[in-house]
């Protein structure tokens, strides 16, 4: 009578779907943030943000960034800047100042957003450049 339904397995979120580095509260940071993976601010970031995964911005993370690009932004503090993301999520504490590219955008109730909305069915993000690796120069005789 009362029999139990099967579920659904959970999918496992691969490397670039879940956050690999946090940058903390009471952290302020200012530079370029490439690579991949992903990454939770909750202090403060002011600079470049490229990147192959996921960007969550935490209640208490506040960035400013002119071109902000990553897969999949998940905003739960503040951004100001453009962003331009496949998947782009602003939860009701969110606020963004700045205009939006995206393939699949959603919000909730609360959640805030001063710019125009630009949906695509596909987004090129140019993050090419930055997954490549950097070139150290390996030390000569003399320096060792």
């Amino acid at each position: 009578m009362f029999r139990k339904t099967p579920t659904q397995p959970v999918p496992s979120l691969g490397p670039a779907e879940r956050v690999t580095s946090v940058l903390g509260t009471g952290i302020n940071w200012k530079g370029a943030l490439r690579g991949t993976g992903g990454v939770r601010i909750e202090g403060t970031f002011d600079g470049e943000i490229a990147l192959r995964g996921l960007l969550v911005v935490g209640e208490t993370g506040r960035v400013n960034c002119p071109d902000l690009r990553a897969n999949t932004v998940i905003v739960a503090g503040a951004v100001k800047g453009n962003i331009t993301a496949e998947k782009l999520e602003i939860r009701a504490t969110g606020r963004v100042w700045g205009d939006v590219v995206v393939v699949s955008f959603s919000t909730e109730e609360g959640a805030f957003l001063r710019g125009q909305i630009r949906m695509e069915e596909k987004v090129n993000l140019h993050l090419e450049q930055e997954a490549l690796p950097l070139d150290i120069p390996e030390k000569s005789e003399a320096e060792s």
